[in-house]
């Protein structure tokens, strides 16, 4: 399907860059432990081992985070048994090491923790608390961008509005628990044909939104053809009355302003309520 080289150059790209960050958190330990040995034993640089210490545990992972502050204090001690200077006891070196050790691990477990914690804030800003799909602040802000780099590239995507018919007989006959349930394996199974680079939206109720970047007519009939046939044999197994409705919009020209991609999707979504239901409506502008 199209988008699958740009998801494979994203991943390669963040693995490159995550690389990229080791070296240099790598790099600056190994510098700060070689200023260190140089500057003896009187003057002390334990706090600017925070440095490499605050990036590891912010910007990778808990294990990196660990492993950083290990070298750290491991680099110190290098330091001190390299000097020779005189301590009142061999094990002296080994127990300033264990106390910087226990300092450096609280610093980067609580950062490490801060960092989860916001991504966990930024999370719930921008998901549908149900399902965990987009919320309509965050699709929106999909499409905008979506839509600016097909202007500029002049690549076509796809939008897709989509509507539960009978949704409301299953919270009737079922109770909302029910309809919960149906809300998530509606997502669960969208997730299951896009790609990474795809965005799925919760409207509100039972409507739901599906941003295609790259995609074409073709391609788009082909994959939610495929979504639509798997959710009315998953309904068929639940023995629940659900079907799909949906409006369908391509745009490979003329790409209009995200409110008016919305509405005419929209509009085409309504066309199919109004007339059998469990049918999708497909338009292209080119």
């Amino acid at each position: 399907m199209p988008g699958k080289s740009l998801e494979t150059l994203l991943s390669k790209f963040s693995h490159w860059a995550a690389y990229q960050q080791y070296l240099t958190i790598g790099l600056i330990l190994f510098l700060i432990g070689l200023i260190d040995y140089f500057s003896g034993t009187e003057l002390s640089l334990s706090l600017f081992y925070l440095l490499p210490i605050s990036l590891a545990g912010w910007t990778q992972n808990r294990n990196s985070g660990v492993f950083t502050a290990l070298g750290s204090a491991a680099t110190l001690l290098i330091a001190d048994l390299a000097n020779k200077h005189q301590f009142a006891s061999p094990l002296v070196p080994f127990w300033n090491m264990l106390i910087r050790l226990g300092v450096f691990l609280i610093v980067a477990l609580l950062l490490r923790a801060l960092h989860q914690s916001l991504i966990r804030e930024r999370a719930q800003a921008s998901t549908d608390y149900l399902t965990g799909a987009a919320n309509t602040r965050s699709f929106m802000m999909a499409l905008d961008q979506e839509i600016l780099r097909a202007k500029r590239y002049q690549h076509p995507f796809t939008l897709a509005y989509l509507d539960l018919d009978n949704f409301k007989q299953v919270n009737d006959e079922h109770g909302h628990a029910r309809g919960d349930d149906v809300l998530k394996l509606i997502v669960q199974t969208l997730k299951g044909h896009l790609r990474a680079v795809d965005t799925i939206a919760r409207l509100g109720g039972d409507e739901f939104a599906v941003l295609l970047p790259e995609t074409p007519s073709q391609a788009a009939e082909v994959v939610l053809g495929k979504i639509n046939t798997d959710i009315l044999s998953i309904m068929k197994a639940e023995r629940l009355p659900v079907t799909l409705s949906a409006g369908i919009m391509t745009y490979e020209a003329n790409y209009p302003e995200s409110n008016e991609v919305i509405k005419a999707a929209d509009k085409l979504m309504y066309e199919v309520k109004h007339a059998s239901k469990n049918a999708m409506i497909f338009k292209t502008v080119a």
